[in-house]
């Protein structure tokens, strides 16, 4: 009698299982630690709304991490856990540049959630969100990451860098809440929805996230270095790219000064063109923000400026913002 192999579909099944129980792991273990955060908004006009997201608790002592658009505004925040408990909570600091916020729930001994490490991600890699999407508590998704590296603008209008992409399925009240690695480990904070497309959602990733929480809970905000120009990105002509020897084909030009800030202080005009930064070329106005975002306040900083067709150097000591 012909037997004929199983090899294959229990190979299928095999697979599947382990899926199955690293999701299964990775719920049991950072499920807790992830809350639902409900808002009292109050409104310009004086009327009051609701709203609802997610976060995720870092420290024992009801530290969580969440998004700054979820409680930018909020009258009133409302922490509430997987076992039915619900606490008023205290926004500690926010970050709007990163979308990032710190709120506290002031209470002692909460479940936490580990935090990974979002340099090592890989294209592809299993990714699974937790949050409270619609309203519906605890609810997981999973996926893969689609992306790495993408760039998003915030709610001012500035640049996000190092954005997570995933294609893991989210929906408004998943902001906030945690993308976790296949060991249960956070390595996002889930920020957006891209509503036009299917499949794209975007995250924060954790190396920034723990960044901001130093400086929040160090600081009570995010410093950053700080120059006191307004400038615009203008096409420079192809002659004088290639006479100032310029990468870009654009630059940024200062529009405006602040009077008592460091550019000012440190010889810089109106009118003049910032070319580079500590011999880093600058094309655009991000290409400044993205520079002074790793540079301390209180560095001396060189600019490279182009005035009258003349290149010059000029050194400035950044401010803090």
């Amino acid at each position: 009698m012909m037997q004929i192999s199983s090899s294959e579909p229990l190979k299928e099944e095999t697979l599947l299982d382990a899926y199955s129980q690293a999701v299964i792991g990775v719920v049991e273990k950072v499920g807790p630690a992830v809350v639902s955060i409900g808002i009292r908004q109050k409104g310009t006009n004086g009327h009051e709304g609701e709203g609802a997201a997610s976060g995720v608790i870092f420290a024992p002592d009801g530290y969580v991490l969440t998004n700054n658009h979820v409680v930018e505004s909020a009258a009133e925040v409302m922490v509430g856990l997987t076992n039915g408990d619900t606490f008023q909570a205290e926004v500690v600091g926010t970050d709007p540049a990163t979308d990032l916020a710190v709120i506290r729930a002031g209470t002692n001994g909460l479940p936490i959630a580990e935090l990974g490490d979002s340099d090592t991600l890989r294209v592809g890699q299993l990714v699974i969100a937790i949050g409270n999407p619609l309203g519906f508590q605890s609810t997981v998704s999973t996926g893969v990451i689609s992306a790495l590296g993408r760039a998003m603008r915030n709610q001012t209008g500035r640049l996000i860098e190092n954005i997570i992409q995933t294609d893991v399925p989210l929906n408004p009240g998943n902001s906030g809440g945690p993308l976790v690695d296949s060991r249960g480990r956070v390595i996002g904070v889930n920020t957006a929805i891209i509503r036009p497309a299917q499949g794209i959602s975007l995250a924060i990733p954790i190396k920034t996230a723990s960044w901001v929480i130093t400086e929040l809970l160090t600081h009570g905000k995010v410093r950053r270095a700080y120059l006191g120009l307004g400038a615009q990105v203008r096409p420079i002509r192809p002659a004088a790219q290639r006479q100032f020897q310029l990468e870009a084909s654009t630059v940024v030009q200062v529009m405006s000064l602040d009077p008592k800030g460091p550019a000012a202080r440190g010889g810089v005009q109106e009118g003049d063109i910032l070319l580079a930064m500590d011999g880093k070329p600058v094309g655009t106005v991000d290409d400044v923000h993205r520079l002074l975002a790793d540079i301390p306040a209180g560095s001396r900083i060189k600019l490279s400026l182009l005035r009258e067709n003349e290149r010059r150097e000029v050194e400035v000591v950044a401010a803090e913002l």
